[in-house]
Order: structure tokens, then C-alpha cells, then sequence
């Protein structure tokens, strides 16, 4: 990166971050450190919203996922809009008006202590390990760019967060929100806006959509119904519904944001136009990776994208061999080249079947290089048994990086910087709110000062920081860091939402039903999970229905016991 680069990097984080501080000011009390006041308008209840979900694994995992994969991913998030349309008529109004902290506190009324502090141990676990993918994100692109050691570099990103997130806490993470989403939603058009144009002369955005639509990248709808297909229309409505109703609805990190809303009406339309607006940007995420995509078509691809690793291969004893696969890998984009040319002639021409036979050129050269590829990665493996061999999360750094201007670059790692850095001080945020009120002033200080527990508050967000931190150490193990996330939180959100959904609508099942069916429930989720029976997104649905059934069947089960004692009596 150039002079320029780190300036409007170093400028636009500064931002940022002071503008936080110096909006969070005065935050002594409880109310003002957790939740903001209640003070905060429908707009930064929904851009506050939207950048906790969009985190820096989100510029940069998606557009790989669309370079990969193309558009099928979209359809993960086809059950948003339902879901919040489902928060706000049930859980916005319950949550205001109990004038909760966390989600969990609620649980304790409705069934008892157990219930509510093992739903608030399942989400510590879960936002604790997603947490530290979030932090290793952004390590990424400091190791990169700087050749930094990743492992120094999770602990100067997970650490950097933690000072305006300790000080100021949800009032100034809800504040830098707003910035972050603003520079976010007009870094990426402008990131869309080069990609197409610097498509060789005559290619268009037209031009693009049909190279990448014969190249099998715009699959934006799957209607078959297939339970092990990870995206399709119906893994999308009906697991994507019950992921982000669990995710909105009962993860602190979604529910602490919402709280923070002037009043229910506030709140409500906040979430409705977060669910309005978050398809149609993620889409244009995902389009950005299926256009880099197209661009590299007409260009000579990284033969890895991850220069790290292939930098240590040119200084190894696999130098010779990874040069020659190099020199192979230019021959064959050569010919993918002429494939991708001929495609866009015979397309121009409207010639099927020179399209279908620059479609199968197309195709086979894009084998070859996949072949090709897998050789380098094998090489990469036997250099460093520890190597991250996916290189999808290094695509869209690697186009910045190469190819776009001085000035943008830097703007565009500064929206990669600050979109982790808001997901993650609202993850410690939230991980801090739940260990404080539903786990310490519970069971250990129920009756300290508000000052008391604004301390505590800060103590636990640095505890939970320095653990998240040792998770990024290990998240190079975990793939494509956006599909990581959402394992992880498919794990433990479906049994979370069963325990709510219990809670809301099932007012004859106890606690004691309900805390075994949890139990139970979780332990069938992951290992549905370890056998892969199913696609992840359906694990939400799978947990969520155990929930409800076994807890059903406990008290039934109890209630009839307890009749039958009754009778011989």
C-alpha cells in the first residue's frame, strides 16, 4: 500500500473511533453503558443492526464465496425479512416491555435460574468461538499486506477494539455503527464500479453477467428441495427463517442492539428496515465475487491467492516444482482466455452452437486450472502442514491489492477494518452484558451499586476479548470463514430459539421439561452435525423442533406421573 493508502486508512479508523468516544461520554450507569439510554432513533437501530451482522467477513468472504460458488448463497438469507417481521410483533414488544438487559433475563420469570443460565451459557459459546473467526478476518489483511505473523497480528486487531468498547460500551459502539455502515455501503459500490470497469474494452456489464451466467455463477435460485444441498430456495426460507429469528431474537449481541430503540415503535422499525435492506446489499456483495470472477477470465488468476503461502514455497525446497506448476498455470489461463473471448463473440453473434462450443472450452480449461491448483495446494501442504489451503477469503484483498487505485485501497481495507471492528465490540459488548447480568449479578453480587457493575461490565468485555483473541489463533482450521460462522451458529441458535419459542407460546411446559429437552436437544443437534445427515441450515430447524417436541413430551410425560401418584394416594 502506498502513502496515500495508509492515510485514508489511518484517517478513517481515527474517525471512527474518536467520534465513538466523544459520542459515548458519560456512560456511568447500567443503562447507559448496556443499553444505550434507550435513546437511540429507528436509523442507528438499524444500521447499528446491519454492522453487527456485517463484518469484515462479510467483504471478504462473500465476494470469494460469489468467485467460488457464485450467487447461490443469496438464498441463505431469503428468510430474513419474515423473521424480522416475526421479532417485531412477538419478541421487540415482550423485551421492551419487561425493560430487560439481555434476552435471558426473561427466561428466569417464564421457567427458572437453570433455564436462563444454561440458554446464556449456549450463547457465550457459540458468540465467544464466532467472535474469534471475526477477529481473524481483519488479521487477514494486516498479515498481507505487511507479511505480519498472524498470530501477533489477531492480537493487535482483537486488542485495538477493545479500547473504545471498554470505554464507552453500546452507546459508542451504536454511534460508530452509523459511520461504518455509511462508508461500508459506498466502498463497496465503488469497489462493484471498478470491477466492471476494468473489463477489457468492449466487455460491459451486460457482457459480464452473460460470461458469468454460462460459467454457471448467477445460480441465484434453487428450487429443489434437497436436505443436503447447503443452499437452495427451501434451506434458505425455512433455515434461514428459524437461523435469524434465533439470531435476532435471542442473541445478545442482535437483542442489545434493538434495546437501545426510544420505544417499541423504534425498535420495530428499525428491524423491519434492516430486513428490507440487507438482502439487497449482501446480493451486491456476492455480485462484486461473481464480477471478480469475470475479470480474472480475461486476466492471468493467482495461481493461490494467499501469497503468504506460495512467497514460502518460492524460498522452499519445492521452489523448482511450484515454478514449473506457475509457469503451467499461465499457459492454461492463456487458453481459458481465448475460451472466454470466443464465449463473448459467439454470444454477441447469438450462435448457439459456437456458444456451447466456447462453453466447453471454457469449461475444460477451467479443469485444467482447478487440476493445476490442486497441485500447488498439495505442494503448500507439504511445505506447511499448518497452511490455510483455502484461499477463498484472499480473493477480493488480492484484487484490491493488484489491481484498484491508490487512495481506494486504502478506503476499501478501512471498510474491512471497521466492519470488524463494529460486529466485534458489539460481540464483546454482548458477551459482557450476558456474564455480568445473567451469570454474576444473579448468582454472585445481586445487590451492588450501578457503579459496581459498569466495572465489572468493563473487566468481563477485556476477559472476553483476551478469549477471542485464542480462538483467532485456530480459525485458519475453519475454511471459508463466512460459512464457518454460520456452522457454528447453527450449532446452538435452533435449541436457543426452541427454548424461547417454549417460553413465548407453550404456556403449560415447565422448566424442568424444558431444561432436559434443551439438554437433550443440543447433544442431538451436534451429533446430526459430526454424521452430517443434513446441510447446516437445517440443524436450526432440527434443534428448534426437538426443543418444542421433547419438551411437550417431558411434561406430558410428568404431568400423567404426577396423576398417577395423585391417584394412589
Amino acid at each position: 500500500m502506498s502513502g496515500l493508502d495508509w492515510g485514508v486508512l489511518g484517517l478513517t479508523l481515527a474517525i471512527i473511533i474518536l467520534y465513538g468516544i466523544y459520542r459515548s461520554r458519560g456512560s456511568r450507569s447500567m443503562d447507559d453503558y448496556l443499553l444505550a439510554g434507550n435513546s437511540l432513533p429507528w436509523y442507528h437501530v438499524c444500521l447499528s443492526v446491519m454492522a453487527t451482522q456485517a463484518s469484515a467477513i462479510t467483504f471478504l468472504s462473500a465476494p470469494g464465496q460469489g468467485f467460488s460458488d457464485g450467487m447461490r448463497f443469496v438464498q441463505f438469507y431469503f428468510g430474513l425479512p419474515l423473521a424480522m417481521v416475526v421479532l417485531s410483533i412477538t419478541f421487540v414488544p415482550i423485551f421492551h416491555r419487561l425493560k430487560v438487559y439481555t434476552a435471558y433475563e426473561y427466561l428466569e420469570g417464564r421457567f427458572d435460574g437453570r433455564v436462563r443460565s444454561f440458554t446464556a451459557i449456549l450463547f457465550l459459546i457459540s458468540r465467544g468461538l464466532s467472535t474469534g473467526i471475526s477477529i481473524y478476518a481483519p488479521a487477514i489483511i494486516l498479515s498481507t499486506i505487511l507479511g505480519w505473523n498472524i498470530y501477533w497480528t489477531n492480537l493487535i486487531m482483537g486488542g485495538i477494539v477493545l479500547v473504545y468498547t471498554v470505554s464507552g460500551g453500546t452507546r459508542a459502539i451504536s454511534h460508530t455503527h452509523l459511520q461504518q455502515m455509511l462508508i461500508v455501503t459506498g466502498a463497496m459500490a465503488v469497489a462493484g464500479y471498478m470491477t466492471v470497469h476494468l473489463l477489457p474494452d468492449g466487455v460491459g456489464f451486460g457482457d459480464a453477467l452473460q460470461v458469468a451466467g454460462k460459467a454457471g455463477r448467477l445460480n441465484l435460485l434453487d428450487f429443489k428441495f434437497d436436505p443436503n444441498s447447503r443452499y437452495n430456495i427451501w434451506s434458505g426460507l425455512i433455515g434461514g427463517f428459524f437461523l435469524q429469528l434465533s439470531y435476532f431474537g435471542t442473541d445478545q449481541s442482535q437483542v442489545g442492539r434493538y434495546l437501545t430503540g426510544q420505544s417499541v415503535g423504534q425498535s420495530r422499525l428499525g428491524l423491519l428496515m434492516n430486513g428490507m435492506l440487507k438482502v439487497p446489499m449482501q446480493f451486491l456483495i456476492i455480485l462484486v465475487g461473481v464480477l471478480v470472477f469475470v475479470f480474472y477470465q480475461f486476466r492471468e488468476s493467482p495461481v493461490f491467492f494467499n501469497t503468504q503461502e506460495t512467497d514460502k514455497l518460492k524460498q522452499s525446497v519445492y521452489a523448482t516444482d511450484y515454478n514449473l506448476l506457475e509457469i503451467k498455470h499461465g499457459l492454461l489461463t492463456t487458453e481459458r482466455q481465448k475460451g472466454v473471448v470466443n464465449l463473448q463473440q459467439a454470444l454477441n453473434s447469438d450462435n448457439e452452437t459456437e456458444v456451447e462450443a466456447a462453453r466447453t472450452q471454457l469449461q475444460q480449461a477451467d479443469e485444467a486450472i482447478k487440476e493445476n491448483r490442486g497441485a500447488v495446494v498439495k505442494l503448500i501442504q507439504k511445505n506447511n502442514p499448518a497452511a490455510d489451503t483455502n484461499d477463498t477469503n484472499y480473493v477480493f484483498l488480492r484484487f484490491v491489492l493488484d489491481y484498484l487505485p491508490h487512495g481506494l485501497i486504502g478506503l476499501l481495507i478501512a471498510v474491512i477494518f471497521s466492519a470488524s471492528m463494529g460486529s466485534i465490540a458489539a460481540a464483546y459488548n454482548s458477551l459482557a452484558s450476558t456474564t455480568i447480568v445473567d451469570i454474576y449479578k444473579r448468582s454472585f453480587r445481586p445487590d451492588a451499586s450501578d457503579g459496581h457493575y459498569v466495572a465489572a461490565s468493563r473487566w468481563a468485555t477485556a476477559g472476553w476479548g483476551v478469549f477471542c483473541i485464542i480462538v483467532a489463533q485456530f480459525a485458519n482450521r475453519m475454511g471459508n470463514m463466512i460459512e464457518a460462522v454460520n456452522i457454528l451458529g447453527s450449532l446452538f441458535y435452533g435449541v436457543i430459539l426452541g427454548i424461547f419459542v417454549v417460553a413465548f407460546y407453550f404456556k403449560t411446559i415447565g422448566a424442568r421439561a424444558t431444561f432436559f429437552a434443551a439438554l437433550l436437544a443440543e447433544a442431538l443437534v451436534i451429533l446430526c452435525w459430526q454424521l452430517e445427515l443434513t446441510a447446516f441450515l437445517w440443524l436450526n430447524v432440527i434443534g428448534c423442533v426437538l426443543v418444542v417436541g421433547l419438551a411437550w413430551g417431558i411434561q406430558q410425560i410428568t404431568v400423567n406421573s404426577e396423576q398417577r401418584t395423585t391417584n394412589s394416594e
